[in-house]
């Protein structure tokens, strides 16, 4: 299995496509460092921040006060409320100007951009072999294919995993060089109703692996795709539009349904539990939501294993 592995993260990176993808990974994350110090030098850190959180909680209570108001929103207001009183109650100054940490939060908008590219790896991985002919060659030796296509999902998950590491150390060294030190070490998050103060590297370390469930849920689908259909534009294009389509559409139906809570975009997001928003259908807890991804989880593989193992690949 190993060596199995090994074979196809060789193959990867003899494709210059991998390398273009890490490329504007961390071309990316330098312009973004270059925006962020530009805004950064404009900013001045304020003496009466205590005063200016005190008008802002008196905004959001009459905000809150407003009828109409959806629970979404409502819910935003509340967590701003007791954020702000926290601070203000024991003396933690919001971040004004941008730090290391804060940086490396800012980007993790691009696990997304991470999520696209192991979905281009997962999508090609299997079909590609097909549109090459090269199927043949793997399925003459005298391995299993439930061992060659365990190996090719490995070498998938390796993939968005390196890239991932490549994301947050890029990060962390491009905000240390333009931002210097590490700031503020402590994050406040709002969590079942109360303020909770977590450990800065901490937090951040587990915002990005929460993350990244939907990176591996989008390109284990995409995997299961490229091996049903044996198509890699197939598995890209709706893999792609789920990704970037599937949240939004789940968000308007759980406006309405309550069923909407069995949607695997419904789920993915498993940083709505740690102190970010709220649920999307009220009554939704991280145990539902890890039960239901260990459910589409299996669907995808089951389906990827059995199609491979019984189809004739080979014709």
């Amino acid at each position: 299995m190993l060596n199995l592995v090994r074979n196809e993260w060789m193959k990867i990176h003899k494709r210059a496509g991998t390398y273009v993808m890490l490329g504007l990974l961390i071309l990316i994350i330098g312009i973004v460092g270059a925006f962020e110090k530009y805004d950064d030098s404009k900013v001045k850190e304020s003496e009466n921040w205590k005063q200016e959180l005190s008008m802002q909680i008196e905004g959001d209570k009459k905000a809150l006060s407003q009828e109409g108001i959806d629970k979404f929103s409502k819910s935003r207001i509340e967590q701003n409320i007791a954020l702000n009183e926290y601070r203000i109650e024991n003396d933690i100054q919001p971040n004004s100007k941008e730090t290391v940490w804060t940086f490396v939060e800012t980007n993790g908008f691009a696990v997304t951009l991470v999520g696209l590219f192991a979905i281009i790896v997962a999508a090609g991985i299997v079909a590609g072999e097909f549109s090459w002919g090269t199927i043949k060659l793997l399925l003459i030796r005298p391995i299993s294919r439930t061992k060659i296509l365990l190996s090719k999902y490995i070498t998938v998950i390796l993939y968005g995993v390196m890239m991932l590491a490549v994301l947050f150390a890029v990060s962390f060294l491009v905000g240390l060089i333009l931002f210097g030190g590490t700031g503020q070490s402590v994050h406040l998050a709002y969590i079942d109703g109360k303020v909770v103060e977590q450990n800065m590297i901490g937090f951040l370390i587990k915002n990005y692996l929460l993350k990244s469930i939907d990176v591996t849920m989008m390109a284990t689908m995409a995997f299961m795709i490229s091996t049903v259909f044996r198509s890699s534009s197939l598995a890209i294009g709706i893999s792609l539009f789920l990704l970037f389509m599937g949240a939004n559409a789940t968000g308007l139906l759980a406006m309405k349904f309550d069923w909407a809570k069995y949607s695997l975009f419904a789920n993915t997001d498993l940083t709505q539990y740690t102190g970010f928003g709220q649920p999307l259908v009220e009554g939704m807890t991280m145990g539902f939501s890890i039960t239901m991804l260990i459910i589409y989880f299996v669907l995808f593989q089951l389906l990827a294993f059995l199609v491979f193992n019984k189809r004739d690949v080979a014709a």
